[in-house]
């Protein structure tokens, strides 16, 4: 071999992928990051995925690829992957902490923003709805092992999913506590509860609750 033709095909060894760097886990989520974000973080229209809770992330993968949560781009992403591949995906954005991104203003007035805080928080007892935070956090971060934080997300995107579960376009392991929970919502209250955690700033530890912490209103599939 030349000197010039060793030099080629050393150059070509050093240049050339290792399949380890092909099969990171950076690369595996190439499909996400596309709208999510480089972590997670959202955007104007993509909900935000970082620091939600692993299980949360991996349940909700699985429902992409198995039909039970609709969304075309996300039903394709997921089709043919693997249980285990999956979860590699949700661990890693679940470890993820980027900046939240700034509260947007909103239009809604008082009285809205008023019934929002209350349903938040405190739930409304005559129609048996549970605050937001009895299962999602005092911080509205989220719980171990398969509830979302709802702090850092768009009042279209949160009222959306609330429509999604009402009508029964969304569902979830049983018991579907969010189908329940939803099904006794009207319109106005998913603008209201909507609206009103829209505004809501980040704690300054945005991770999510333990599940021994907290006791849920009543049983949910998702804490399985």
């Amino acid at each position: 071999m030349t000197l010039g033709a060793s030099w080629v095909a050393r150059a070509q060894v050093e240049t050339r992928p290792a399949f380890r760097q092909l099969d990171s886990i950076e690369a595996r989520v190439q499909g996400c990051v596309t709208c999510h974000g480089q972590s997670g973080q959202g955007s104007g229209y993509f909900p935000r995925i970082a620091g939600k809770p692993s299980g949360y992330l991996y349940n909700q993968l699985v429902a992409f690829r198995d039909g039970r949560r609709a969304y075309s781009p996300m039903n394709y992403l997921v089709a043919y992957l693997p249980d285990e591949y999956l979860r590699e995906m949700a661990e890693h954005f679940s470890k993820q902490r980027p900046p939240f991104s700034a509260v947007a203003a909103t239009t809604l007035d008082t009285a809205t923003l008023t019934r929002g805080q209350m349903l938040a928080t405190q739930g409304d007892k005559k129609t048996g709805v549970p605050a937001c935070m009895a299962c999602h956090g005092a911080g509205l971060t989220g719980m171990e092992p398969g509830i979302p934080g709802l702090v850092g997300l768009r009042s279209t995107y949160l009222s959306a999913q609330l429509t999604r579960w009402r009508v029964g376009d969304r569902h979830a392991t049983e018991p579907d506590c969010m189908k329940r929970v939803a099904s006794k919502l009207t319109d106005a209250d998913i603008n209201a509860v909507a609206g009103w955690l829209s505004l809501q700033s980040p704690p300054k530890d945005s991770s999510p609750e333990s599940s021994n912490l907290v006791r849920m209103p009543f049983a949910c599939g998702s804490q399985r």
